[in-house]
């Protein structure tokens, strides 16, 4: 494990927040049905990326830069979470 206890437990926190909020970000991708082929791609990305965002953030704050080691695991924590965050978001039962 190369990410920190601490931001692990950060990025896991996170992704409980996103799930538990992914009705709005579908609600969002929806504003953009004309535009775009999947509501639920569309708001699954806008989610990996708000996620994406706080992890680059988080790094930030601590005066760090994530390495590709960080990238790699963090890519595996959402890979590991894919399948929860998309239900979530299609409104099925979690």
């Amino acid at each position: 494990m190369v990410i920190s206890k601490e931001n692990q437990e950060f990025l896991e926190g996170l992704i409980d927040y996103y799930v538990k909020e992914a009705k709005s970000y579908r609600e969002i991708a929806q504003e953009f049905s004309s535009e775009i082929n999947s509501i639920t791609d569309t708001a699954f990305g806008i989610i990996i990326g708000c996620i994406y965002s706080s992890f680059l953030q988080a790094y930030s704050n601590q005066k760090q830069v994530p390495d590709m080691e960080d990238i790699q695991e963090f890519n595996e924590m959402i890979t590991k979470n894919t399948e929860i965050i998309k239900k979530s978001i299609m409104n099925e039962n979690v």
